[in-house]
């Protein structure tokens, strides 16, 4: 395993806020059931957080939506956003363990492992630090609840823990992206509260199983030198860096998009068997802002003016990241949007959009999570379909989070876009 350090050069951006007007707003088609992270819900402790969608080879109408639930589990849907079923995160290995807890997801197809082609979906479990992989069925929406079966090699080792000890501390896999990177499928993991990403490589496993081995390490910054001379580093909690999760591989052009969320947005080439030389192109609003953690209350305040070194267009975090056409598609999640920039080139930013409520549909809130797929999948998504992670679906259930996905027409966005 290789790991690779990095110098960081700054930029500077004068930092100022997008102003949207009505003409921004998309509505979703179709929506998800809501999920809620109660104990006694069903599933429980469900918080719906990453999708991924699955498009059939061959009737696009029996595409599959995936979507993780943390503890809840994985969940699948139908191109109405009905559940298909939902498949559950392992148990604790001990009565001290963490359970299993699944963050995001990705799907690959015509993988080339154990002797033929498969349609795979691989999960990061943050909670046992481990990289699932789910098998979907040939049959797409068609199977039902038999849509998915899980495939993990049953002698996954951890992606960055180096014990068992050390999986309960939970600095573990946490965002996750799959591609290809020429004809070698890889997926790619960065690790919670630190800031590395590790590029793993997808081998056979036991009895028709399938693993995942990492073959080399990037650490992003944690520290960043400001144009004034001075050095800032992203305010937490102590013992926790800046940490990244959104992630998307871009296979046809070699290169990873990862979110560092309270950073911005990194463009990294990526090799078969490494990583090329990081690039920020753009940072969030409060890029260099000072803050300070006041262990009371858990949270960090704003100690200091703004230097204006921040970019324009995102609100920290900085969260899913997806790609289609000719666009790379961001989640700012701060104000609930989603900004678009060009995807190739030095990404120039070209728009963004929110997500509002009709059709019958809830709007879209702090969405962790995107995917953007732009096959022709028939009625209102011959153009495409955008899948999102919704954070605050309403109506709430109770006190406890509630959430859920929203599907949206591709070809709305771009009318938006354009």
């Amino acid at each position: 395993m290789r790991a690779v350090a990095l110098a960081f050069v700054p930029l500077l951006v004068v930092s100022h806020p997008y102003v949207a007007s009505a003409s921004d707003e998309v509505v979703p088609v179709a929506q998800t059931g809501a999920f809620v992270d109660d104990p006694a819900g069903s599933p429980a402790n469900a918080d719906a957080d990453d999708p991924a969608v699955w498009v059939h080879p061959r009737s696009a109408d029996r595409s599959v939506v995936l979507g993780t639930l943390k503890e809840g589990g994985l969940a699948a849907f139908d191109l109405e956003g009905r559940t298909l079923g939902v498949f559950p995160a392992p148990a604790p290995p001990s009565p001290d363990a963490k359970p299993g807890r699944f963050n995001n997801v990705d799907v690959l197809s015509r993988v080339p492992v154990g002797g033929r082609a498969r349609e795979l979906a691989f999960v990061s479990d943050r909670g046992r630090d481990r990289i699932r992989v789910y098998e979907v069925d040939g049959r797409g929406a068609a199977a039902g609840s038999a849509v998915v079966r899980d495939v993990t090699d049953p002698a996954a080792r951890p992606v960055f823990s180096a014990s068992e000890a050390e999986v309960d501390d939970q600095h573990t896999a946490y965002g996750l992206a799959a591609g290809y990177v020429g004809r070698t499928p890889v997926v790619v993991a960065n690790r919670r509260s630190e800031t590395r990403v590790a590029l793993l490589h997808v081998v056979p496993a036991t009895g028709g199983t399938v693993g995942t081995r990492v073959v080399s390490t990037v650490d992003l910054p944690a520290t960043f030198p400001l144009p004034d001379g001075t050095s800032w580093t992203p305010c937490g909690e102590p013992g926790e860096g800046p940490q990244l999760e959104g992630m998307v591989v871009d296979s046809a052009h070699g290169v990873l998009y990862a979110a560092q969320e309270d950073v911005g947005i990194w463009r990294i080439p990526l090799r078969a068997d490494g990583f090329g030389e990081p690039r920020l192109i753009d940072k969030v609003r409060s890029f260099g802002v000072p803050q300070t953690y006041d262990p009371e209350t858990e949270e960090c305040f704003v100690s200091g003016a703004d230097p204006g070194f921040g970019g324009r267009h995102l609100a920290a975090d900085a969260e899913g990241l997806t790609v289609g056409d000719g666009y790379l598609i961001a989640s700012s999640q701060g104000d609930s949007r989603f900004v678009a920039y060009e995807r190739g080139g030095r990404n120039r930013y070209v728009g963004e959009f929110v997500v509002g409520r009709g059709r019958g549909n809830d709007s879209v809130e702090h969405s962790d999570g995107a995917h953007l797929v732009t096959a022709d999948l028939g009625g209102a998504y011959r153009e495409g379909l955008l899948v999102v992670h919704d954070g605050e679906r309403r109506p709430a259930v109770g006190d406890s989070a509630t959430t859920g996905f929203a599907y949206v027409s591709w070809d709305d966005v771009l009318d938006e876009l354009d």
